[in-house]
């Protein structure tokens, strides 16, 4: 059974494509076959794998219509067990292309039924909003992982975004489940990163990862040189967190 991994915040600036690049990438380093799909228009997860010269076909001509299928935009990166299913700016057309139509928000599901033998993990990066993307990526996912910055402004939002995950659960997507909440850019030398910290427990509970991403400098490199934490800095406390987030994952998940 493939587990189906969607990221969200519809609040940007947390960290949100950090944790997807480099969550996918510990996983395949578990030797879980893992497959990224870049739902943001912004593509900052493809960049860090690709150059735009090297993206033909993406995610949005899978979605756009029914012609073509994700095993044809899937490309193997550089990480062993890791492919990408990318993404161009093109996929910002989406959302009004997709008004009206009766399968807008299953168009991502069905698209991943046809690679489910393929791998064992997808990972769903998303944009930083609550439109029809943001739903197709819940309504195709198993789990929904919320990264949450430790700023002032924290939870803000989020009641909007638990609002959707009860609106598909409710009718698209019953098996949907909170897999847990991130707290991430995390600087444990302030006060208020504590006290966010707290609150945030204090919200969710049980559902908090154990796992807090601090915030790091390698981090914030590591797409610059197209590279995933673990090949740009091994020894950071960055792959040190994001390699026990994935061990918490495939706790939670199994």
């Amino acid at each position: 059974m493939t587990t189906v991994i969607a990221v969200a915040n519809q609040k940007g600036g947390v960290g949100k494509t950090t944790t997807t690049i480099n969550l996918a990438a510990a996983l395949a380093l578990r030797k879980k076959r893992t497959l990224l799909i870049d739902l943001d228009p912004q593509a900052n997860s493809t960049l860090t794998f690709f150059t735009s010269d090297e993206i033909t076909n993406s995610i949005y001509d899978v979605l756009a219509d029914h012609r073509m299928g994700l095993t044809e935009v899937v490309k193997p990166t550089k990480c062993v067990n890791l492919a990408l299913a990318p993404s161009k700016i093109s996929l910002a057309k989406l959302e009004a292309q997709l008004v009206g139509q009766f399968d807008a928000p299953f168009r991502l599901k069905d698209a991943i039924a046809a690679v489910r033998e393929q791998f064992d993990l997808v990972v769903i990066d998303t944009p930083p909003a609550l439109g029809i993307i943001t739903v197709n990526a819940l309504v195709a996912a198993s789990h929904l992982i919320v990264p949450i910055q430790a700023s002032y402004y924290a939870l803000e939002g989020t009641d909007d975004l638990l609002e959707t995950l009860e609106r598909v659960r409710a009718r698209p997507n019953p098996e949907l489940q909170l897999l847990g909440v991130l707290i991430t850019l995390y600087d444990k030398r302030t006060n208020l990163a504590r006290d966010i910290h707290k609150q945030v427990r204090q919200v969710f509970g049980g559902k908090v990862f154990k796992t807090v991403i601090g915030k790091n400098v390698r981090l914030e490199e590591s797409p610059a040189y197209k590279e995933t934490i673990f090949s740009f800095a091994p020894d950071s406390s960055g792959a040190e967190e994001y390699a026990s987030l994935a061990r918490e994952v495939l706790q939670r998940v199994s």
